[in-house]
């Protein structure tokens, strides 16, 4: 908590290529809760993994779990995430690979089928939320 009683807020951002275009932060921490940006398999302005939504998954999990890490939150502090999918066919893929990183965790979870995604090579875009008690 600050001097004045008010909660921190940090805010950070990776240098992607739609952060400062579009004004968001890769993740923010507010108290005891963080939360990440939707990622994808996008390094370095690059889609990697076209055509291989597991492989997707596993890029933007990996991602996400580096920004929560910033702000001091592990893999075992994610209490929800959120996993939008390009094709349902897409959805038994996705979800293997989410049980890979949270299968033990078990966070609540969602995963939606949307009509496209920023990059026509994204299949898959994933958010994290994670609550890490302050003190």
């Amino acid at each position: 908590m600050t001097a004045d009683g008010g909660r921190v807020v940090t805010r950070l951002g990776s240098g992607g290529p739609w952060e400062a275009r579009y004004g968001y932060s890769r993740v923010v921490r507010a108290g005891d809760l963080a939360v990440t940006a939707g990622c994808t398999a996008t390094v370095d302005g690059r889609v990697l993994h076209v055509g291989d939504a597991a492989a997707q998954t596993a890029e933007a999990l990996r991602i996400g779990l580096a920004a929560l890490a910033e702000v001091g939150a592990g893999p075992a502090d994610v209490i929800r995430t959120r996993m939008y999918v390009t094709d349902r066919s897409h959805a038994d893929e996705v979800g293997r690979a989410h049980n890979a990183v949270f299968g033990a965790i078990r966070p609540v979870a969602t995963m939606v089928v949307v009509a496209g995604l920023i990059d026509p090579d994204h299949l898959v875009e994933v958010e994290l939320e994670a609550w890490v008690p302050e003190g």
